[in-house]
């Protein structure tokens, strides 16, 4: 089987090109399939991550950027330019690499490809909400530009979301929606967090979704309980509280976990929460908020982490003291939570990859 991917670049160290990766290597390396990664614009960057050697790369080359150099009716004309140059090339490319699946992995080809037309069936995957246009307050303009992608969806022959309340609102625009979960690189070695150390870790990038007023909240209070603990954060942005250091991400972000006691995530939504598993996987108790959708999807409330609802600041200082002041708590916890992130190994989720692509291949 052939499977085409579709995205903007692979050139980003984020967590969707990780993802991605992971994917397709485990589809070229363990299942045999012949994968294509078709990218928009990746000029002269290199793969962000290794990429299998029979996975084959084409890039377009079309930059569609440009049109941000420009305003009003200049910009207007080079996008409608850029736009016409990506189906021409798109239409080649798809003749050319005669795919048996395509799979789009950024909503904002879901039009062109429509519009390209391809006898292969044609999968859309959701890296972020169906609803995150509304979690995030964009503006105006920015809501038309996703309305117009979500109705485009409606052709896709299946919808993947990560987790069910996702699902569920994709399906007001597509009634084929499958929920697969991300794979998730864990933590492979012996080497899992003692849950001793003095140390709570958070890792996100600087943004409102991310919602660091509350985690420095929320800090606030723990530290005026425990000042002999702190908080480490690695982000973007230098962040200044007492008892909070900060870093930069790192990519050995699993030696990091291993050296603290608990894990954060403060999001106001998460498509999915990588860094929950990731760091479950390596011993470490999680508090995180209720939030749109993925947190309830991994932890089990109790038993390998704690769930705040209705974004209750004092609740959640609560929990994390009362990690701080059991150690026996933390460490229960924390092997809950190595079992529980085994969920998301490539060997459990990819065969469900597997069934949807050779389902879709019976039905054509």
């Amino acid at each position: 089987m052939k499977l085409l991917y579709v995205t903007d670049a692979f050139a980003v160290y984020g967590g969707i090109e990780r993802v991605l990766a992971e994917k397709m290597n485990y589809l070229s390396d363990h299942l045999g399939y012949e994968v294509v990664l078709l990218t928009v614009n990746q000029g002269e960057h290199t793969p962000s991550f290794p990429l299998h050697p029979l996975i084959k790369h084409v890039d377009l080359n079309v930059r569609m950027h440009r049109q941000y150099e420009f305003r009003g009716l200049k910009r207007y004309s080079i996008h409608r330019q850029l736009v016409a140059q990506l189906k021409d090339k798109l239409k080649q490319a798809l003749l050319q690499i005669n795919a048996d699946v395509i799979v789009c992995a950024k909503l904002d080809f879901i039009g062109v490809l429509n519009e390209v037309g391809s006898s292969a069936p044609l999968v859309v995957e959701s890296h972020t909400l169906c609803k995150a246009d509304h979690y995030e307050g964009v503006g105006l303009l920015r809501r038309l530009h996703v309305w117009g992608y979500k109705r485009q969806v409606k052709h896709a022959d299946a919808v993947v979301a990560l987790t069910s309340g996702d699902a569920e609102d994709w399906r007001a625009y597509n009634k084929n929606v499958f929920v697969i979960p991300n794979v998730v690189l864990l933590n492979e070695t012996s080497n899992y967090s003692s849950c001793t150390e003095k140390r709570i870790v958070f890792v996100g990038r600087y943004t409102k979704q991310k919602d660091f007023d509350s985690l420095l909240s929320i800090w606030k209070i723990v530290y005026g309980r425990h000042s002999d603990w702190t908080l480490d954060v690695y982000t973007d942005r230098g962040v200044e509280a007492p008892g909070v250091r900060d870093f930069k991400p790192v990519a050995n972000i699993k030696e990091k976990y291993n050296d603290s006691s608990i894990l954060l995530l403060t999001s106001l939504f998460e498509p999915f929460g990588l860094v929950l598993p990731e760091a479950m996987s390596c011993g470490l108790p999680v508090v995180s908020f209720d939030c749109p959708y993925g947190p309830a999807d991994i932890i089990t409330d109790g038993v390998d982490g704690f769930l705040i609802k209705n974004r209750d600041i004092l609740a959640f200082a609560d929990r994390v003291c009362q990690l701080i002041e059991d150690k026996e708590l933390r460490l229960r916890m924390g092997q809950a939570a190595i079992k529980s992130a085994q969920r998301y190994r490539a060997d459990v989720i990819m065969p469900k990859w597997k069934e949807l692509f050779e389902h879709l291949c019976r039905k054509e």
